[in-house]
């Protein structure tokens, strides 16, 4: 699609990552059949490919204890969904591979402070655990989730070069997928283009996907920068549900349904149908969160504004 800024994607693959991101912050546990109740809402309208959990510690994050469970349900039941589950290490990698989940996130944040407060490793470690995983799982398809590309809490704007020296490294090591993660939303427009446009000429054939919060409400109009240099896989979450700890009382994800609905009005198709979406949003308020903070589940009803449905 020709704009005045170069061409937009046709289509946009979207991941929905909310049953991993939206819900490891929730304190109060969400019952497994939730879980798999809005899985499968989400499978229903569409989404193909999800983020369904993560094989951590339920010490560390106990709301990803039934992460077994979760995995086996959408295997046996939801096989047209593609499978990402986080993994932090070798471990959870093993884990992983046993329940048969295809493709891992694999977590090193782009600025050290915030690599050694998240997980508690240096990059040195993050990155020798990421080849002993490719050279243990070689089937396994490792996606690297780079944090705090566009700034980090603690050492400020993220320079591009290391994210340039993070992402060689990485794929040196068996990482074969990229999503860029602005982890607390503090990127902006001209920022995005700026480093999709460096990544892409240093690594123009490594797949990208953006990971974008909407902590300063410019989730939207960062997507948009986004497509405009050609990107066209994106990671959300329904009702905006996910944050980052060390931005307390922060937004979580740009959402499912805000950025589908923006999309389908822009004439570019996801595949998705946004007023069944919007059930599954629906679920997400009444058993996970009533105070969700994506805007388009609380403006009247799907019939009374949508104009546009892109198949």
């Amino acid at each position: 699609m020709n704009t005045a800024k170069g061409f937009l994607p046709k289509r946009v693959r979207v991941t929905d990552i909310t049953a991993r991101d939206g819900f490891q912050n929730i304190k109060e546990w969400i019952p497994t059949e939730v879980k798999i109740e809005i899985i499968n809402a989400l499978a229903a309208a569409g989404v193909t490919k999800m983020e369904a959990t993560s094989f951590v510690s339920p010490k560390a994050i106990p709301q990803m204890a039934d992460a077994g469970e979760i995995i086996a349900h959408c295997r046996k039941n939801l096989p047209q969904v593609e499978l990402v589950a986080l993994a932090p290490n070798l471990r959870g990698a093993e884990n992983a591979a046993k329940a048969g989940v295809p493709e891992i996130s694999y977590v090193i944040s782009a600025s050290a402070a915030h690599n050694k407060a998240n997980i508690n490793r240096t990059h040195e470690e993050s990155l020798n655990d990421l080849a002993s995983i490719t050279s243990a799982f070689p089937a396994l398809r490792v996606n690297l989730s780079m944090s705090t590309v566009f700034g980090c809490p603690f050492d400020g704007e993220t320079p591009v070069k290391q994210v340039l020296w993070l992402l060689e490294e990485s794929l040196a090591r068996g990482a074969r997928t990229v999503s860029l993660c602005d982890t607390i939303g503090v990127a902006n427009p001209v920022q995005v283009q700026a480093v999709v446009a460096a990544v892409r000429k240093a690594f123009p054939e490594t797949p990208m996907a953006l990971h974008l919060h909407d902590t300063h409400g410019m989730g939207l109009a960062n997507t948009l920068a986004a497509l405009q240099m050609g990107v066209d896989c994106f990671e959300v979450a329904a009702g905006g549900l996910g944050g980052c700890p060390f931005a307390p009382g922060a937004a979580g994800n740009t959402s499912t349904e805000d950025m589908v609905n923006m999309l389908h009005r822009m004439g570019i198709a996801t595949g998705i149908d946004l007023e069944k979406l919007l059930k599954a949003v629906a679920i997400v308020k009444e058993k996970v969160n009533p105070g969700i903070p994506g805007r388009l589940a609380s403006a009247r009803t799907y019939s009374e504004f949508c104009f546009f449905q892109c198949a």
